[in-house]
């Protein structure tokens, strides 16, 4: 009698960790420089105004006696320009500041020679006219208008982040919703109130699930056509459009952002895959597997994946023997040569044990065991 082995049950494609979306990072920090006169001296009393280029922001601090300067309580994570103005002149400036856990520090501003109309004799030894008067008040209003719609829509935006990272997704959905309606503009709010209606749906059911969805496929929209060449939107679009089971418009934004970002090509067809999988549609993440082996050979995770797959769709004759289908033994010997102690290596080592082995196909109810045991033991009595 032939000898069989009784193979462990394969997990044909388990649950993978799929990428998150890039939330911004929420609380404080600080940003800190120095600024200097033509003279290479300490620049004593100027404006240093910091300016928030990922959302509408400003923010004003001065310079002390020894040209210092410093500014507590911006948004951790923020992306700034420094501007550094002597009167009403604007004479240095210093862009893609970003705020850091442990603070910015070092920032260098020195005063630059003054353009010609800058420096330009002006009237205001003359009183002014009514009209000029007038034309002054407005533009003080409307600046100030501009600045409380910009602390408006710095609030909501900072509330809707807060709220993001501790998954309350509802309070998120309401301030990032009205950071669009104070500024329609801003690409990064639009993106990160799509982020938190896709995560906020998972925890909905039936049409409420479908209407927070669709509002975050919506945002997203909004978002690359507001930055369409941002890689991160069309991959975080894209994963958005595979759980509303949407995928050839999924692949299509996957591919989009592989193509604006060739380097990360392999990474954006392995989160689709591994969504795919997580909703159960594993034909369709074998095929993107195979696009980033294809795009990427050396992605050791995809080999593994699509090494299941193929498993998964090995035969067993009458006599127990598995014969796995071509090319399966090939996808887990690559993931060895690539990660020999990846975190799936020993798994990929019994799979390839496992198509070696004879499955038990006969099977004997517990029951009738029993009975066949009973029937023996009274034999020798």
């Amino acid at each position: 009698m032939a000898t069989r082995i009784k193979c462990r049950a394969l997990t044909v494609l388990g649950v993978l960790a799929l990428a998150a979306v890039a939330w911004a990072q929420s609380g404080t920090s600080f940003i800190e420089g120095t600024a200097v006169g033509q003279d290479g001296k300490p620049l004593v009393g100027a404006m240093v105004k910091i300016e928030r280029t990922d959302v509408k922001g400003n923010y004003q601090v001065k310079t002390d006696k020894k040209g210092k300067w410093f500014h507590a309580g911006l948004p951790l994570g923020a992306s700034f320009t420094i501007h550094l103005l002597v009167g009403d002149r604007e004479v240095d400036a210093v862009q893609g500041i970003k705020t850091k856990m442990d603070g910015t520090s070092g920032i260098a501003l020195q005063e630059k020679g003054a353009s010609a109309a800058a420096a330009a004799p002006n009237e205001s030894g003359r009183a002014m006219s009514a009209a000029e008067k007038a034309e002054l008040d407005k533009k003080l209003k409307e600046r100030e208008q501009a600045m409380a719609k910009n602390k408006a829509l710095n609030d909501a935006f900072t509330a809707g982040m807060a709220a993001l990272t501790a998954k309350q997704y509802d309070e998120a959905i309401t301030q990032l919703t009205k950071g669009t309606e104070l500024d329609a503009t801003q690409h990064v709010v639009w993106a990160q109130l799509a982020a938190a209606c896709v995560e906020g749906s998972a925890s909905k059911t039936g049409a409420d699930q479908a209407a927070m969805l669709n509002k975050g496929l919506e945002a997203y929209g909004k978002a690359i056509e507001l930055k369409p060449d941002d890689p991160a939107y069309h991959n975080n679009y894209g994963l958005a459009l595979a759980r509303a089971k949407k995928i050839p418009e999924a692949q299509a934004e996957l591919k989009k952002a592989a193509e604006i970002d060739p380097a990360g090509a392999g990474r954006y067809y392995y989160n689709l895959g591994a969504l795919l999988v997580n909703s159960g549609q594993m034909d369709a993440a074998a095929e993107a597997f195979k696009k980033v082996i294809e795009v990427d050979p050396n992605y050791a995770d995809a080999h593994y994946q699509y090494g299941i797959f193929l498993l998964s769709k090995a035969s067993t004759d009458a006599s127990g023997k598995v014969t796995p289908v071509p090319g399966t033994r090939e996808e887990f010997l690559k993931y060895l040569e690539l990660q020999p102690t990846g975190q799936f290596a020993d798994a990929a080592k019994g799979m390839l044990a496992s198509t070696e082995s004879t499955v038990d196909t006969q099977y004997v109810s517990p029951e009738a065991a029993a009975a066949a045991a009973k029937k023996k033991a009274a034999k020798k009595k």
